[in-house]
């Protein structure tokens, strides 16, 4: 039987809890997972994951770590974990967002983090009147919102999402001395497209070209190649199709990466290999669920 590859996948590592988004960790959170993967797992550096799973030379218990989006907390935060336990981590990033871009879900979420008013009233499906009085109220907003306008076409999303941001709004994203900062500290760099679009929402010509821009960017930046790419939103048939496999792959990706749970194995496509996400807060339900994904 062949060995098997976890890939988890983080967005964000914050300073603190935060008690609008329980799902995200804080960073001594990350650094009990950390604790715990590198105790259970063999951490390997994800190209050298993927290159030893399909010659067959994967240790027992293999394992990489990899972040999406690039938000500044990675390296403030992140990094620090990740070089006090001697591991490594491939960053995937969408370009656009570098040096004070911001995505349209923290707009979303800021709006609701500080919604003056008993009820939002957003001119989406299901979000007409959303009551933000309760911390409970603003999490099921939250997530309300987000699932209304990841797919409604990317004018009319950011322009309702930047409709509810306050200003001035705070900056989330790296700057592109962080990106190198990540690179000299021996982590990989790849490409998350540049404006992060659902490709299967695009027209192809389209597809393609926030792929190779984002990709480029990256490139122009750290002056090496980028061959690492994860999907944005990742999920196959919905977000992404073999369309856009083969535009990453003409693109000069050799590994790209999805949001389908489960471990990869010597019969996995190298372009949509699967990942998944440690939402659980504590350690022991944190191994758990890693050896339930083995399974998968």
């Amino acid at each position: 039987m062949s060995r098997r590859l976890s890939i988890l996948v983080y967005h964000r590592v914050l300073a603190q809890p935060d008690p609008l988004l329980p799902e995200l960790p804080d960073a001594r959170l990350f650094d009990r997972h950390m604790a715990l993967l590198k105790r259970c797992f063999r951490v390997l550096p994800v190209s050298e994951a993927i290159t030893r799973l399909h010659q067959g030379t994967l240790p027992a218990w293999a394992a990489c770590i990899t972040f999406d989006d690039g938000y500044a907390d990675n390296a403030e935060w992140a990094l620090p974990v990740l070089q006090r336990h001697g591991l490594s981590a491939a960053f995937f990033i969408a370009s656009d967002y570098l040096n004070g871009g911001r995505m349209w879900n923290d707009d979303v979420i800021a709006g609701v983090r500080h919604a003056q008013q008993q009820v939002l009233e957003i001119p989406a499906p299901g979000c007409a009147a959303l009551p933000v009085q309760t911390l409970r109220q603003k999490q099921l907003a939250v997530d309300r919102l987000l699932d209304a306008l990841k797919y409604l076409p990317p004018r009319q999303r950011h322009d309702l999402a930047r409709g509810m941001a306050p200003a001035p709004a705070e900056e989330l994203m790296m700057r592109a001395h962080q990106l190198r900062q990540l690179q000299a500290a021996g982590m990989e760099i790849g490409a998350h497209t540049a404006s992060h679009p659902i490709l299967a929402r695009l027209p192809d010509a389209d597809a393609l070209a926030d792929i190779v821009r984002g990709k480029t960017a990256l490139e122009a930046i750290t002056q090496t190649p980028v061959t690492l790419f994860a999907y944005p939103n990742g999920k196959p048939g919905l977000d992404y199709d073999q369309r856009h496999v083969a535009m990453v792959k003409a693109t000069g990706f050799t590994a790209a990466f999805s949001t389908v749970s489960g471990a990869a194995d010597a019969a996995s496509d190298p372009l949509q290999l699967p990942r998944y996400t440690p939402w659980e807060q504590d350690r022991p339900r944190f191994l758990l669920r890693l050896l339930a994904n083995r399974r998968i």
